[in-house]
């Protein structure tokens, strides 16, 4: 019988030294100039093509896998006004395939879709619902037709047969992105794939897919947490289409979309110089860079306009909204601060941290700790034209509403006030120096910086310089920057528990079901399926040479070297489990609550904090 093993672990930095330079370098490699920033724990390097598509590479040989972004810098902030929700739309239909495939036989499919095309534009004009209907039902019918032609689903099967993970794409306020994980190996497929994708996009089976985008809405209107959040961000941004629109539009919108519109969106943003290849994993970038150039030159440079608003009006009283819905009661509040690129940006994040970090945080330790509220929480938002500070906060049994934001108040105050330990931000500052040091160590996570990054129009140099300059950051700094902007102008949404009273729903027309030729495959799968693998050498542990072994009294240490940065893990495993005593399991999570003789759990715990170890 295997014995389960008692375990403790130690994660922890090993210094907290932040003297580093950071700046942008040039260099030229296998044909391809590129940018780097120095001391940068990514090794990213930036290109950007003749056409202007901007390629961002990030190698790491951890894992025999790449995790791959194609990011465009759009979203629902530059829906247009009439067709809200079109960007979350157009990130559905990029599934559907192009003419190559997704297609039995095009020459056949185009006229039925383009007949498509115009009964929707016929649709979209109509008001008599009568007459809608009849032409949805046109619409219905022609579909039929079309998809006698339509092979569903190939570019799902075209990713799975290659070994890839997470094939996805979302979609929010200024991005909209494709992710897939693929095999080094692959990596040639997936660009042939992802090249033919974004060349000539299809929206075929357009109708069934409205079913889909239809029930995220309805889930979006059952839903109380998104009815808050929409409506925090209306009553911030009055002017500003982050308060003006949602990703996944209107219900006026959602029932009237225009394919002639969507493809206007596409070639507007959807062009090299708006758009970013992200790659994180194991790959020679000299190799890389030219098999993308050659896969994507055909695209065209296009300029892009710019979103421009006009500035929010400041808020010069509280404005308290209430939602009423069947989930646990709640509050929400917000502060609207300067975007991503304002000087204060590291001070609004050092802000959510002092007042939440799980550990020693304002309100953690004042209320969630004290068992004076359920829950709480703060974090900055920060976007590109404006952020904000988000504060949640859950009532105890026979709380009300007003004395958890009463009580999250008071918590600002202090902040406002400077009534914080000194050691506060010296410790958060080492825990987000340990965070961004695991986030370096994972390609996943590095691909998904750099994507962020990019579609943030963030410069990746103050990334990389991010825990160096938040160091720099004093306690007075961050009190005159909580009370100019922490005021009497924040937005309050009091969640009450009850029966929605403004009940709203999409009504989904009637679809007949389409053939999805689910059988069929399209001449260029075949293609890609028949493609040569990357040969991928597999790198073996040796237990004898990569272990160091030896022995403290009657303990044994094993010990691996941390060749890459300052992180450290210190585990203890005893030989004896449930399997042993029952009551175990249970007397290991009590560890937490214990003290010593000289120090209380609590203390304990802010001990581990302030030296950035979790326990």
């Amino acid at each position: 019988m295997t014995k389960k093993l008692f375990l403790i672990l130690f994660i922890a930095i090993s210094t907290v030294s932040f003297a580093q330079d950071y700046e942008w370098k040039e260099s030229t490699s296998g044909g391809y100039a590129y940018k780097y920033v120095t001391n940068d724990p990514t090794h990213a390097r930036f290109y950007t093509l003749k056409n202007g598509l901007t390629v961002i590479l990030s190698p790491t040989p951890k894992e025999p896998r790449i995790q791959c972004y194609v990011a465009i810098k759009a979203g629902s902030k530059t829906d247009p006004a009439t067709h809200t929700g079109l960007a979350h739309y157009l990130e559905h239909m990029m599934f559907k395939g192009t003419d190559r495939y997704g297609s039995l036989d095009w020459a056949k499919e185009k006229p039925e879709l383009d007949k498509i095309d115009d009964l929707y534009e016929q649709y979209n004009k109509t008001k008599d619902e009568a007459k809608r209907k009849a032409i949805y039902h046109q619409i219905d019918s022609v579909s039929g037709v079309a998809s006698k032609y339509a092979i569903a689903n190939e570019y799902d099967k075209m990713m799975s047969a290659m070994g890839a993970q997470g094939t996805n794409a979302f979609t929010s306020f200024e991005q909209t992105v494709y992710t897939d994980d693929v095999p080094s190996s692959a990596l040639d497929k997936y660009l042939a794939v992802q090249a033919e994708r974004f060349r000539n996009p299809i929206l075929r089976i357009f109708h069934t897919e409205l079913e889909a985008v239809y029930e995220e809405k309805n889930r979006s209107l059952d839903s109380d947490g998104s009815r808050v959040f929409e409506t925090l961000f209306g009553e911030l941004f009055k002017k500003h289409n982050y308060g003006l629109q949602t990703t996944i539009g209107t219900i006026e919108h959602l029932k009237n979309p225009s394919l002639i519109e969507i493809r206007k969106y596409f070639h507007k943003y959807y062009v090299p110089n708006n758009m970013g290849i992200i790659l994180s994993g194991d790959f020679d970038p000299d190799v890389v860079i030219r098999k993308i150039d050659d896969a994507f030159k055909y695209m065209q440079y296009s300029p892009v306009p710019k979103y421009t608003f006009e500035p929010e009006a400041p808020i010069t009283q509280p404005i308290i909204k209430e939602i009423i819905g069947p989930d646990a009661e709640s509050v929400t509040m917000g502060f609207r601060l300067p975007g991503n690129k304002d000087k204060d940006v590291l001070l609004a994040d050092l802000v959510g941290s002092i007042l939440t970090n799980g550990k020693a945080g304002l309100i953690d330790l004042n209320l969630v700790k004290k068992q004076k509220l359920l829950r709480a929480s703060a974090f900055t938002y920060t976007l590109i034209d404006y952020g904000l500070l988000y504060l949640s906060g859950s009532p105890t049994s026979g709380q009300s509403l007003e004395e958890v934001q009463k009580l999250i108040l008071e918590q600002i105050d202090n902040l406002k006030k400077g009534n914080f330990d000194d050691d506060l931000i010296p410790s958060i500052v080492n825990n987000i120096k340990r965070d961004k040091i695991e986030d370096t160590e994972s390609y996943y996570d590095r691909a998904s910086l750099l994507m962020d990054a990019f579609t943030s129009e963030l410069d990746w140099r103050d990334q990389v310089a991010y825990v160096n300059n938040l160091s720099k950051i004093t306690k007075a700094e961050v009190v005159a920057f909580a009370n100019k902007y922490l005021g009497n102008n924040y937005v309050a949404i009091l969640k009450r528990q009850g029966e929605n009273p403004d009940t709203k729903k999409i009504e989904k027309p009637a679809i007949t079901p389409v053939e999805t030729n689910a059988d069929k495959q399209s001449p260029f799968v075949k293609m890609i399926e028949e493609m040569p693998s990357i040969p991928s050498d597999p790198v073996f542990l040796d237990y004898d040479k990569d272990i160091q072994k030896a022995n403290i009294g009657n303990a044994m240490v094993l010990y691996v070297p941390n060749k890459d940065n300052t992180l450290y893990n210190l585990s203890y495993r005893y030989k004896i489990g449930s399997h042993n005593d029952l009551k175990l399991p249970l007397a290991v999570q009590y560890i937490q609550f214990l003290g010593t003789d000289q120090k209380s759990a609590e203390q304990i715990s802010k001990e581990f904090y302030k030296i950035a170890s979790t326990f």
